[in-house]
C-alpha cells in the first residue's frame, strides 16, 4: 500500500519518515502523538515527527487522491455507499485551527472542540474513510490575523464561512469526479434537511437516502405537510420488519414503512421521491425520518440496506480513533491537521482493505469491532 503513495514524497529521507510515521499509527503504541511515534521510530525527541507534519514538502491532498483509489479499487462496487458525517476532537486553549466551544457528538455536550466533516465509503467487502474537510466557524472566518497565524490557506479565508453540508457536496463531488464507483450518498439529519445538499445530489442523478427531523416538511396534493404526519396515517400492514444487518448487539431489526411522494415535474425521467420510517420495536415512538431518491425501479430492501449503510461511518470513527490515532494528534496548524488525519486515514484503509482480502484478518477485524394524501404505501 505505501508503494502508492511513496512516489508522493519526493526525497528518500521523507519517505522514509512517511512511512515510520505511517507504521507507528499502526503499532501498539498508546497514544499516537509526536512524542512516542518518534519513540516508536527510534528517535530521541519528536523534532523529525514534527518536521514532517508541519514543515516538510508534501502534499497532504496528493495523498488523500490516492488513497481513495486505492479504497475504490479493493472495496468499490455499484452498490456502494458514500456516507457523510463529523466527529469532534476535544482541544485546549483557542490557538488550534477552528477550535471553538460547540456541540462535539464525540464528547455529547459542547466543548472547546475542533470538528471534522468526513466521508467514508461503505462497500459489501468493507468500509474505510476516503475524504476530509476540518469545519472554520464564524469565530475563526472574522479573525484574519487567528487564521493567519493557524495557517489557513488564503483562498480558503476568501471562501468565507462554509456549512458542513457544503463541505460534504465538495468531498462527494471529488469523489464523483475521481470515477469513485458508488450507487448511493447516506448522511444523518443534519445534512439531509439541507435542500441545497438534496438538490445538489438530485442535480447528478445520485440516488440518496438522508435521514431528516420530525418537523421537516414535504410535498402533498394539498400543500405541504410534516413526515410525523404522513407516517402517521400508515395502516398497520405498511410496516415491514427488516433487518439492516448485524451490530454489536446482533441483528439490528426495525420496523419499516416506505411510501412514494407526489411529483410536480421537476424530477428526472425514471426517478422518485420517496419516504422512508423506521420505527423501533421495543419503542414504537421512537420512530426516524428518511427522504429518498432513487430510481423507481428500486425495491424497498434496498433502500432500507442504504439506510442502514449510514452507521458504517460511526464504525469508521472508532476503528480510526482506536486503532490509527485519528484523534491523538498535537498539531495546531491547518496544515498539520490535514497531514495527520490523512495518514491516520491511510492506515485505517489499509486495515480495512486487509480486512476484506484476508479471511484471517477479517475475523479478527470484526471481533473488535465489535385527510387527502397523495403518498402511496409500499
Amino acid at each position: 500500500m505505501f508503494a502508492l503513495v511513496a512516489g508522493l514524497f519526493s526525497r528518500v529521507e521523507l519517505r522514509r519518515r512517511a512511512r515510520s510515521y505511517l507504521v507507528g499509527l499502526l503499532a501498539p503504541v498508546e497514544r499516537k502523538n509526536s512524542w512516542q511515534l518518534a519513540e516508536a521510530a527510534g528517535d530521541a525527541d519528536p523534532w523529525r515527527v514534527q518536521h514532517f507534519l508541519g514543515r516538510a514538502k508534501w502534499s497532504a491532498d496528493a495523498v488523500r487522491d490516492q488513497l481513495r483509489s486505492y479504497v475504490a479499487a479493493n472495496l468499490a462496487g455499484p452498490g456502494g455507499v458514500l456516507v457523510v458525517d463529523e466527529t469532534g476532537f476535544v482541544k485546549k486553549g483557542r490557538r488550534s485551527a477552528g477550535v471553538q466551544r460547540q456541540y462535539s457528538g464525540t464528547a455529547g455536550r459542547v466543548e472547546n472542540s475542533q470538528l471534522g466533516v468526513f466521508l467514508a465509503y461503505a462497500g459489501e467487502q468493507g468500509r474505510a474513510l476516503i475524504d476530509r474537510e476540518l469545519y472554520l466557524p464564524e469565530s475563526w472566518i472574522a479573525d484574519r490575523d487567528r487564521c493567519d497565524d493557524a495557517g489557513i490557506p488564503d483562498d480558503r479565508w476568501h471562501q468565507g464561512v462554509l456549512t458542513k453540508p457544503r463541505l460534504a457536496e465538495a468531498m462527494i463531488g471529488r469523489a464523483l469526479a475521481a470515477g469513485v464507483e458508488a450507487g448511493w450518498v447516506a448522511a444523518d439529519s443534519a445534512y439531509g434537511r439541507d435542500g441545497k445538499f438534496r438538490a445538489f445530489l438530485e442535480v447528478r442523478r445520485m440516488a440518496y437516502v438522508v435521514e431528516v427531523p420530525v418537523k421537516q416538511t414535504v410535498p402533498d396534493l394539498d400543500g405541504k405537510r410534516r413526515v410525523d404526519t404522513l407516517i402517521g396515517r400508515a395502516p398497520e400492514e405498511a410496516w415491514h420488519r427488516v433487518s439492516t444487518g448485524p451490530g454489536v448487539r446482533g441483528e439490528r431489526v426495525y420496523d419499516w414503512a416506505w411510501a412514494t411522494l407526489p411529483t410536480f415535474g421537476d424530477l428526472p425521467a425514471g426517478f422518485v421521491r420517496t419516504l422512508l420510517a423506521r420505527r423501533s420495536i421495543d419503542d414504537p415512538t421512537d420512530i426516524a425520518y428518511y427522504l429518498c431518491f432513487h430510481p423507481d425501479s428500486v425495491e424497498r430492501a434496498e433502500i432500507v440496506r442504504v439506510a442502514g449503510a449510514r452507521w458504517a461511518i460511526e464504525e469508521c470513527f472508532q476503528a480510526a480513533k482506536n486503532e490509527c490515532g485519528l484523534d491523538h494528534y498535537q498539531v495546531r496548524r491547518w496544515e498539520g491537521w490535514y497531514r495527520h488525519i490523512t495518514m491516520a486515514m491511510l492506515a485505517h484503509a489499509f486495515l480495512a482493505v486487509t480486512a476484506a482480502t484476508d479471511p484471517k484478518a477479517h475475523a479478527s477485524w470484526e471481533d473488535s469491532q465489535s385527510p387527502r394524501s397523495a403518498v402511496s404505501w409500499r
